[in-house]
């Protein structure tokens, strides 16, 4: 009896000490998830697997935009109702400056937005050209942006000129008409040595640099001219700085800089991958680094502002390595990192450093009401980039004060963002134009909105603006500007503040779909 109770009584603490040791277990569990998971980096994955249909569907769309926004005579170009257009475009400078892209709803070509689209198309196609070969868009993507890039050619005729607009944005935005018709004037303005423009000479100079590596392969002789233009154009907004906002006060109203620092840093980085000359490097690890980079500041990414981009960009140096990189030059690109990570420590929702600028309910990152989608989108591009940067380097956290994250934290960081665009909102609608069942109807675009066989001159187009009827003509691939912080949409021709696509959106939106219709190893280097 007596021998019986104590055998008894030794089970029960038994079961007693199991319970205890999976309830243990169980905690333990949850912390490690909760700051990152295991320690150990997840696989490297190979090839392209098997493609997401959403995204791939997506991309497809998104990529059409790029064919809707461009300007001179079109060549196999798949939208139905666009034509030919500002085939005199650069005339009264004895240039052709016919190519090129629309920068939204209306007809100007602004070079410093046009600049940062093709920048951040040549690093999506760098970084994703296998995704997107999977899904038949590699070529689509290349051609769209070698039509910027012919453009880029043109409009710099001489060591120290740049044409940086076409078209007077107070009398283009008086006129609401197609482009094919449009007999509005198109002046052309340029940068100098007299009237520089850092900020637009670096951007475009990174454009060609980054460009340059995207043809290197398969058409080294266009590669090397892009790459010569990249290199004159540094030289020239180094030499000559000064802000193109302030030599050119008109711009200020549409695309205003706040500074040229960023943009010397980004083309000096994209210079030193295309090159692999020292001084590129040497350029934005010491002085210039120190004086433009903002180390231990995170800032967001967009076409203003690219200082978030260039840190991701030379992050890939200290993952993947470089040759002959002196201390001081390591000591610089940890820098980089650090305020990579800073970044991206910022940007995940559960990070003890998150950025507070989201909407509350859906945790879109919400930063500005005019064309609210471009950071969320951004954000999510540069967040995909580093998630496979950390995965292929096998790098299994990332630290964020006292937690740790993984390279999937990131990457299901990057898919909300994209989610909530492609319709996974509280108004259960895509902000992609053409994507899903819903998606805005009365997008702020004169093309779009306008039949092909109306005739119109500058201001009778007007009664398409103010017409209650649907675009007749779908802007498919743009991405509008998107929600209030409320999450709210006004589906209005005239609500330009959130229903109009531009061109450097699709950079991005088309980025951040490449980065996840395929699983992929990152590329160990762009040559």
């Amino acid at each position: 009896m007596g021998e019986k109770s104590r055998s008894r009584g030794w089970c029960g603490w038994f079961l007693v000490l199991v319970i205890l040791a999976l309830v243990v277990g169980a905690v333990v569990i949850t912390v490690r998830k909760k700051k990152g998971g295991s320690d150990e980096a997840a696989p490297v994955p190979g090839p392209p697997g098997a493609t997401v249909k959403k995204y791939a569907d997506a991309l497809k769309i998104a990529m059409q935009f790029f064919d809707v926004q461009k300007s001179g005579k079109l060549v196999d170009n798949g939208i139905s109702w666009r034509g030919d257009s500002a085939l005199k475009d650069g005339s009264e400078a004895d240039l052709d400056l016919s190519k090129g892209m629309y920068d939204a709803g209306d007809h100007m070509k602004f070079g410093f937005p046009m600049a940062f689209t093709a920048t951040v198309l040549s690093w999506a196609i760098l970084e994703y050209g296998d995704q997107m070969d999977t899904v038949n868009q590699l070529e689509p993507a290349k051609d769209s942006l070698k039509w910027i890039t012919d453009y880029f050619i043109n409009a710099h005729p001489a060591e120290n000129v740049l044409y940086i607009q076409v078209g007077d944005s107070k009398a283009d935005h008086k006129c609401w008409d197609r482009p094919e018709v449009m007999t509005e004037k198109r002046p052309v303005t340029q940068i100098n040595t007299t009237t520089p423009g850092t900020e637009v000479a670096a951007e475009t100079a990174a454009a060609m640099a980054s460009a340059s590596l995207v043809f290197k392969k398969t058409d080294p002789t266009y590669s090397d001219k892009l790459l010569k233009h990249a290199q004159q154009l540094f030289t020239f907004a180094d030499k000559y700085r000064h802000s193109y906002s302030l030599s050119i006060p008109d711009v200020q109203t549409y695309y205003n800089s706040t500074g040229y620092g960023d943009e010397l840093l980004w083309a000096a980085s994209w210079l030193y991958h295309a090159t692999g000359d020292q001084s590129y490097l040497q350029y934005v690890t010491e002085h210039n680094g120190k004086a433009f980079a903002q180390w231990g500041s995170p800032t967001w990414f967009s076409w203003d502002n690219k200082l978030a981009g260039t840190q991701v960009l030379l992050s890939r140096l200290s993952f993947f390595g470089s040759k002959d990189i002196s201390s001081s030059q390591k000591s610089g690109l940890q820098m980089y990192r650090k305020t990579a990570e800073a970044v991206m420590c910022g940007l995940l929702p559960d990070s003890p450093t998150a950025t507070e600028s989201r909407t509350e309910s859906s945790h879109l990152i919400w930063v500005s009401e005019w064309n609210s989608l471009q950071h969320p989108v951004a954000s999510a591009f540069l967040a995909a980039l580093y998630s496979d940067y950390m995965l292929t380097s096998r790098t299994a956290k990332l630290s964020c004060n006292r937690d740790s994250f993984s390279p999937a934290d990131l990457r299901k960081f990057a898919k909300s963002q994209a989610d909530y665009v492609l319709g996974d909102n509280p108004l259960k609608m895509s902000f992609l134009v053409g994507y899903g069942d819903k998606y805005p109807q009365y997008v702020h675009h004169r093309g779009a909105s306008i039949p092909v066989d109306a005739k119109t001159r500058c201001t009778d187009g007007f009664q398409w603006l103010d017409s209650a009827e649907p675009n007749p003509n779908v802007a498919i691939g743009g991405l509008v500007g998107g929600p209030f912080k409320n999450e709210t949409y006004i589906d209005s021709r005239n609500n330009s503040m959130q229903g109009e696509p531009t061109t450097y959106n699709s950079a991005v939106i088309v980025g951040l779909l490449s980065s996840l219709v395929t699983t992929s190893s990152a590329v160990l280097s762009f040559t």
